[in-house]
């Protein structure tokens, strides 16, 4: 059986989403997966071998562009048994469609009746969006509960040959840190600075760890590279060359290859936080107005501080600091982070 996959268009959900290709591998041995994603992040599809293909979404995310759905499902006809839609818009329906697909799952969403003929309403019967994912490798009547679904965790394949490659190509800037062992800070988040631990705080912990001996990675897309340039020129300036700002800098795979290097990574509710999960870092997670209880990092390396308690705080810029921090994220103060990395790193020595 041939499976087409409709995935979501964020590099954290992506990541997510392969829990559900290693649960239809099992329910369906034979199957082969091919996934629709964009460009942006099929460099992760790459480096999961549940995936035969991975296809190019070239419509952008919130663009409606009805006819060049219907040229990429007609391309895409007596291809697939079956299609699974992760993300919940009614536009995200419309490709497995066209493609006559005749089997055709996913949530029930925004009002897909027709376009979808193996709809799920009981979507809350599972908080997790890693459950939600997972739920739709079985067959309607032989979904588990929640607490009863198999999650298998997320991860990407890597090579020490790649991982050198990496490290080659940005030899000038890593040679500055003279070769010490080197923690990621991911201090990007998406949608507003309210989700982002404060820079003044991840440079307190670069200081801390540079005296230890460390070098540190800040790992980012382009809007991160300001955040990145205010956490290492807040540093001594003789502590300075051992923080290296990359970002912006790598692209996606280049990015996986140096967080996989990294002894450990600290980060923010992020893509990033997702992707260091499923290479098995040791990972200290900072949540603030986001909830570890929907989209926590996969990973038995992890964990988690969060100070306050509830659902997600729908904010991009909080109102409780001039930079726009969340109090929550502010009042994490770097001695726990630093204990909780401490105490990740002696596990894994």
């Amino acid at each position: 059986m041939n499976i087409l996959i409709i995935a979501p268009s964020w590099v954290g959900d992506m990541m997510m989403s392969h829990s559900l290709y290693q649960q239809l591998k099992q329910n369906y041995p034979n199957c082969q997966i091919d996934v629709m994603a964009p460009d942006w992040c099929r460099p992760l599809l790459a480096r999961m071998p549940e995936v035969r293909k991975a296809i190019s979404m070239p419509i952008g995310h919130g663009s409606f562009a009805l006819c060049k759905r219907y040229d990429l499902g007609k391309n895409l006809q007596n291809q697939y048994q079956m299609a699974i839609v992760l993300p919940n818009s009614l536009k995200s329906s419309f490709i497995p469609f066209f493609a006559r697909i005749p089997h055709r799952r996913g949530w029930k969403g925004e009002m897909r009746y027709g376009l979808l003929n193996d709809l799920r309403a009981n979507k809350q019967d599972y908080p997790l969006m890693v459950q939600r994912y997972v739920a739709l490798a079985f067959d309607k009547g032989h979904i588990p509960v929640a607490d009863q679904l198999p999650i298998s965790y997320p991860y990407l394949q890597v090579n020490a040959e790649q991982i050198m490659q990496t490290k080659q190509h940005f030899d000038k800037q890593l040679d500055d840190a003279e070769n010490r062992p080197t923690i990621g800070f991911c201090p990007g988040a998406e949608f507003g600075p309210a989700k982002r631990y404060p820079h003044y705080h991840y440079a307190k912990v670069a200081q801390k760890l540079i005296e230890q001996g460390y070098a540190i990675r800040l790992f980012g897309s382009k809007k991160d590279e300001t955040v990145g340039e205010e956490i290492r020129t807040s540093l001594p300036a003789e502590q300075q060359r051992y923080c290296i700002n990359l970002a912006g800098q790598t692209d996606l795979n280049q990015a996986v290859d140096l967080i996989a290097d990294c002894v450990a990574i600290v980060s923010n509710d992020s893509g990033l936080m997702h992707i260091a999960a499923a290479l098995n870092r040791p990972l200290v997670a900072l949540y603030g107005p986001t909830s570890p209880q929907y989209t926590p990092p996969l990973s038995h390396n992890a964990v988690i501080i969060r100070l306050i308690e509830g659902g997600l705080i729908k904010v991009r810029k909080s109102q409780d600091s001039a930079e726009g921090y969340h109090q929550s994220l502010i009042d994490i103060q770097p001695e726990m982070v630093l204990a909780k990395l401490d105490e990740l790193i002696g596990k894994t020595n």
